[in-house]
């Protein structure tokens, strides 16, 4: 039996089994005085046994067939909770995979935006590398002249 609440589920009982809920209740507790005058206190004993025993068969076959109807109810619940069960599992699997593909379509779309953005940045660091060195170089080269120069005229 499941129990979708956090408490334990109680003890699983059959129907009818709670001498608490079902008090036994003869059909016929008595008869009309003239009922007994007229067929005697034996027959009428008898008559009334009859109809409690009669009683007691119909309400046992009763909790029979309710069993039986609890019994076919309990295992069609189940297999539509196993059906349901199915069901959101193949839903999720669907989403999960879906899911997958979007995430690997944009980390696609990251990594595409990421090169672009780093061929830019190293065009610029290419470009502020040459307008530093050139004319570092050529200052270099500008004062290696100098001092050629001043040790020539020596």
């Amino acid at each position: 039996m499941r129990d979708f609440d956090d408490r334990p589920a109680p003890a699983p009982r059959e129907i009818g089994t709670d001498p608490h809920a079902e008090i036994p209740v003869p059909v016929t507790a008595k008869l009309s005085k003239k009922f007994y005058e007229t067929f005697g206190e034996d027959v009428t004993n008898e008559l009334v046994n009859w109809f409690n025993a009669v009683d007691a068969t119909y309400r046992a076959d009763l909790r029979e067939l309710n069993e039986l109807n609890f019994v076919r109810f309990d295992a069609k619940l189940e297999q539509r909770l196993a059906e349901l069960d199915a069901r959101w599992g193949s839903k999720w699997s669907a989403l999960d995979a879906k899911l997958e593909q979007q995430l690997a379509k944009l980390k696609a779309e990251i990594q595409i935006q990421l090169a672009q953005g780093l061929a830019g940045v190293e065009t610029k660091l290419v470009r502020w590398l040459f307008t530093f060195w050139v004319p570092t170089a050529a200052g270099i080269v500008a004062t290696a002249g100098g001092v050629v120069a001043l040790l020539l005229r020596r």
